[in-house]
């Protein structure tokens, strides 16, 4: 049988037909129960396809069940198809925010008018833009479910997501960066190895703190990422340190080691199963590593600039010196050029100056 046209669920059969899917109700459980139409041709099946579809459409399905129950069946239905951490995030959403506004609430109870209230509210409560807007897409996410696995009303149609301005990464200025580079140097213990590291590959704070030894290969002169570390909520209450895939399946990648840091890891290099950031199976966590750059920065009177901002401060450096953005974007890890570009090169009052210069002596007169 050959593959469906995308979208259209048409196949060719092995016996030279069309045949056409589409949903023709819903079962006793609430899963969608599915019909098929046939004919010679894909024109015939695909018009045959548009009149089930009119005759089936119905009205959604009523329900009796509160927005918490349907919350419960949801992370049920995820907790094996997501990431632990994932899963966490969500929950800690869910049971922080939005569960005692709407938690009691019967499903069909939601209407836009009230979920664009609540979202007003936490932007009131002065939680940013972009986080409220994560906690919208959560309950987004459970209107969905529940009329794909229930044919219930998708509530969240006209549900208004928050815009706000994205704000600008601070990064450390070029003198600064000096500075801290050339403490770094000559101080190489292995937590200022640490910062090096993912000043000079872009390693993210929860990469850098899963990095053991057995991901580093001197002799080829890559590091290979594979895991990443974080404290996640519990279901229950407190939190815990965990190993996970990184953030993404880009984010699995090998990184080139540039050449100048090789001969400091050499000296510091121990067991396959130790971690880079302690030498032995001890792990520093993020939250750790944080706090040791922080006390970094104050001591040597830099910026008050976050761990990440290395990372931003990575990728500006490569374009600066002539990197490709989708070479710079596979280093990253990022699922698009774009992401790279919008959010990861910053451009500096110095390099907009320089590029001034250069475009005035194009216009200079010999």
């Amino acid at each position: 049988m050959d593959m469906a046209r995308r979208g259209e669920n048409i196949y060719k059969r092995k016996d030279g037909r069309w045949e056409g899917r589409y949903k023709s109700g819903f079962r006793s459980d609430g899963s969608v129960r599915y019909a098929s139409v046939y004919a010679k041709s894909y024109i015939e099946v695909k018009s045959l396809l548009s009149e089930k579809r009119i005759t089936n459409a119905e009205s959604p399905k009523s329900c009796n069940l509160t927005v918490n129950a349907l919350f419960l069946r949801w992370f049920d239905d995820i907790k094996l198809k997501v990431k632990e951490s994932t899963y966490a995030n969500y929950y800690m959403k869910y049971t922080k925010h939005i569960l005692p506004a709407l938690g009691g609430l019967q499903y069909e109870e939601l209407t836009a008018k009230n979920l664009n209230n609540f979202i007003s509210s936490k932007i009131k409560c002065g939680l940013s833009p972009k986080y409220v807007s994560d906690i919208a897409g959560v309950i987004k996410s459970v209107c969905r479910y529940s009329h794909k696995r229930y044919g219930y009303a998708d509530k969240s149609e006209n549900m208004s997501f928050p815009k706000g301005k994205t704000q600008e990464q601070i990064i450390l200025c070029k003198s600064e960066q000096s500075i801290l580079t050339k403490y770094l140097i000559n101080d190489p213990t292995r937590s200022n190895l640490g910062v090096l590291l993912s000043l000079s590959t872009g390693l993210r704070i929860g990469e850098l703190c899963a990095l053991t030894w057995s991901n580093i290969d001197l002799e080829k002169r890559i590091i290979t990422v594979r895991n990443t570390m974080q404290r996640i909520r519990n279901a229950e209450r407190g939190t815990k340190l965990v190993i996970t895939l990184p953030k993404s399946d880009t984010s699995v990648r090998d990184i080139p080691l540039p050449e100048f840091i090789v001969p400091f890891l050499k000296r510091i290099r121990s067991a396959d199963n130790t971690f880079l950031l302690s030498g032995t199976e001890k792990i520093v966590e993020p939250r750790t590593m944080q706090y040791r750059f922080k006390s970094l920065l104050k001591k040597l009177k830099l910026s008050d600039v976050n761990f990440h901002s290395l990372r931003h401060l990575f990728a500006t450096n490569c374009i600066a010196v002539g990197f490709d953005v989708k070479t710079l974007s596979e280093i990253l890890g990022h699922s698009s050029v774009e992401v790279t570009l919008n959010r990861y090169v910053h451009s500096s009052m110095e390099r907009k100056i320089e590029y001034m210069k250069l475009l005035s002596e194009s216009y200079s007169v010999t």
